[in-house]
């Protein structure tokens, strides 16, 4: 009877094992399924292998050897983050509402006096693994950062340049300076805008005088704007008239200097006339002249000898007495 096999306990043992088996490949197939992880479009995945940094991934779905083996750290590389200095915006019933932080929000000026500045600092990450692995909190550097700069800049100017007219000039300056904090600290952190959203005195009464301030500045640079425009209307016009004057002066200069030109290129021609027959020439001149001078009228040229017999053998003198009442004759020599 000691031999006899005891089945139903056999089959129980086998049975156990079975089930321990099982137990055991799903454990290992859900602990290799859990190092699959899909990455959002916006994102990077920065792979670690027992720790160490070892390579990133981009978009869609991929796989890393599961914990403790394997870790996969996500970072939103694309979207643009803002920090509120100053202020806290929260989404209420009607819309965003509006919380100041005076702790943060007040500030010294240069000539000893406080206002309120609220500022938006946005920003987005250059280096996801510096981002990532680098810093332990970026987002608390960024802010102690910004606030340690605003306040600075604030600070070397005087109340009416931070309310008015030198607001964006602030801006620039705090940003190119929060933007070298951030590279020296190697946080990842590119700065992309910074923008002073309000700036005002503390008391509501000193408030409505620097609005004041502030309409007169915005009048100054309504009238500086219409100025440069009819500046910029008028100053075409005149240039025009002057070039339209000028082109004229130099057109007549030009016409008077060929003019004289062809005077002198003819009175050289005529000189040189003259040179070779001073005689001829001359008659020639005297001749010309009289056509010009007695336009419309008869005339007889004559040489200066024989003359009376030459108007006898010609018949002239009977040609002269019979013209025409009222016309004009004359003897030329």
């Amino acid at each position: 009877m000691s031999n006899q096999i005891n089945f139903p306990e056999e089959w129980s043992k086998r049975a156990v094992g079975g089930i321990a088996w099982v137990v055991v490949a799903v454990v290992l197939a859900v602990w290799l399924a859990s190092g699959a992880y899909t990455v959002g479009p916006s994102e990077i995945a920065l792979v670690k292998r027992f720790g160490k940094f070892t390579n990133q991934t981009g978009p869609g779905f991929h796989y890393h050897l599961p914990r403790p083996i394997g870790s996969v750290t996500m970072v939103d590389q694309r979207s643009v983050r803002t920090e509120e200095i100053g202020f806290r915006s929260q989404k209420g019933n009607v819309g965003i509402q509006f919380s100041s932080n005076e702790e943060e929000a007040l500030m010294l000026t240069g000539d000893f006096n406080v206002i309120k500045v609220e500022t938006v600092v946005q920003y987005d990450v250059k280096d996801a693994e510096t981002f990532a692995f680098n810093v332990e909190n970026p987002r608390s550097v960024l802010r102690e950062a910004a606030q340690a700069v605003i306040r600075e800049r604030v600070a070397v100017r005087t109340v009416d340049e931070a309310l008015t007219e030198k607001r964006e000039e602030i801006a620039a300056k705090i940003h190119d300076e929060l933007q070298s904090l951030m590279d020296r600290y190697n946080t990842g952190i590119r700065i992309i805008n910074v923008r002073l959203q309000e700036v005002t005195p503390p008391t509501q009464a000193v408030a409505a005088a620097f609005d004041d301030v502030n309409s007169g500045v915005q009048d100054k640079e309504r009238l500086i704007f219409q100025a440069k425009r009819y500046t910029n209307e008028e100053l075409p016009k005149a240039r025009g008239i002057a070039q339209k004057i000028e082109n004229e002066s130099e057109s007549y200069k030009r016409s008077r200097i060929l003019k004289a030109e062809g005077d002198v290129a003819r009175f050289l021609a005529v000189l040189d006339r003259y040179q070779s027959g001073d005689s001829v020439t001359r008659e020639r001149l005297y001749i010309e002249t009289m056509e010009s001078i007695l336009p419309g009228i008869r005339k007889v040229i004559l040489p200066e000898k024989g003359s009376g017999s030459t108007l006898k053998v010609l018949g002239l003198d009977q040609m002269f007495q019979s013209s025409a009442p009222g016309a004009s004759n004359s003897k030329l020599k």
